[in-house]
C-alpha cells in the first residue's frame, strides 16, 4: 500500500470519492470520478455481498443512507466506505471488525430512545420508556 499515502488516496484513485460542487458558498451533489474500472467493478460486487448480510454493519448503513438518499447513492457512499476500509486493513495489517447491525444504536442510544417514542406514539395513545435500574 506504498503507492496510496493515505486511505482517501485510494478511494479517489478507485472512483469512489464524492465530487466537489460548490457555487457561490452553496455545496451541490457532485458525480464520483470515472476511477480504475476494473476495482471498482470488484469493489461494487463486494458491497452488494456485504449488503445481502441482512444483520452486519454495512447493511445497515445501506439501508439508512438508501432511506434518507436513494439505493445509488447509498451503495456509492459504501463503496467508499470499504475502500477506505480496506486500506486500513492492508496497510496496517489488521483484521477487519465487523461492527454489527446494532451499532448505530449502541452509539447513540438517546436517539434510539427518541426514535422509538415517536415511531410508538399515536393519537390518543403516550409511551413512555424508563431504563432499567439493576439493583
Amino acid at each position: 500500500m506504498a503507492q496510496f499515502a493515505t486511505a482517501q488516496h485510494l478511494a479517489s484513485w478507485t472512483g469512489v470519492c464524492p465530487g466537489q460542487n460548490e457555487s457561490a458558498g452553496v455545496t451541490k451533489s457532485g458525480r464520483t470520478r470515472p476511477g480504475n474500472a476494473n476495482l471498482k467493478r470488484l469493489l461494487r460486487i463486494a458491497t452488494m455481498s456485504a449488503i445481502r448480510n441482512k444483520n452486519s454493519y454495512p447493511a445497515v448503513f445501506y439501508r439508512r443512507i438508501a432511506a434518507r438518499r436513494g439505493g445509488r447513492r447509498a451503495l456509492a457512499a459504501l463503496m467508499h466506505k470499504l475502500a477506505i476500509a480496506t486500506w486500513h486493513v492492508l496497510h496496517d495489517h489488521i483484521a477487519y471488525r465487523e461492527l454489527g447491525a446494532g451499532h448505530f444504536t449502541k452509539r447513540d442510544p438517546e436517539r434510539a430512545m427518541r426514535r422509538m417514542i415517536k415511531e410508538t406514539n399515536s393519537p390518543g395513545l403516550t409511551v413512555r420508556f424508563e431504563p432499567i435500574t439493576v439493583g
